[in-house]
C-alpha cells in the first residue's frame, strides 16, 4: 500500500502564496513514490473534484490547468518521498480541498482514474 499525507493547508487573505507537502510511504505492485507519477487534484464544496497539476516520476515534465497557469508550480524531491505544490497569488476561488494523488505508472495527466492512491486532503481557505 502506498500511504499519501498532505500537509501546508490553511486560511490566507487574496493574493496570499501556501506550500502544500505530500508525504509519501510504502509501495504497491512493485512501485514506491519515485517510480510513480503524481498529481494534485482539488475539491471546492458543491463542485466535482478538478485536477490542478501533474508530474512525471522524474519530475521533467509537469502539467498545469489552465486555471492555476502562471500561479502553482509543482515539484517533487524523491529523496524525501514528498511532493509539492506552490501556490501563489492565491484567489477566492482557489479555496478547495487539496488531495494528492499517486499514478498507477511513471508518466499520467489529468484524469483522475489514472491514479489509484490518494490522501485524505488538506483544506485550503482564501478569504477576500
Amino acid at each position: 500500500q502506498v500511504q499519501l499525507v498532505e500537509s501546508g493547508g490553511g486560511l490566507v487573505q487574496v493574493g496570499g502564496s501556501l506550500r502544500l507537502s505530500c508525504a509519501a510511504s510504502g509501495r504497491a505492485s512493485g512501485r514506491t513514490f519515485s517510480s510513480r507519477a503524481m498529481a494534485w487534484f482539488r475539491q471546492a464544496p458543491g463542485k466535482e473534484r478538478e485536477f490542478v497539476s501533474s508530474i512525471t516520476w522524474s519530475g521533467v515534465s509537469t502539467y498545469i490547468a489552465d486555471s492555476v497557469k502562471g500561479r502553482f508550480t509543482i515539484s517533487r524531491d524523491n529523496a524525501k518521498n514528498t511532493l509539492y505544490l506552490q501556490m501563489n497569488s492565491l484567489k477566492p476561488e482557489d479555496t478547495a480541498v487539496y488531495y494528492c494523488a499517486a499514478a498507477q505508472n511513471s508518466y499520467a495527466g489529468y484524469n483522475a482514474d489514472e491514479y489509484d492512491y490518494w490522501g485524505q486532503g488538506t483544506q485550503v481557505t482564501v478569504s477576500s
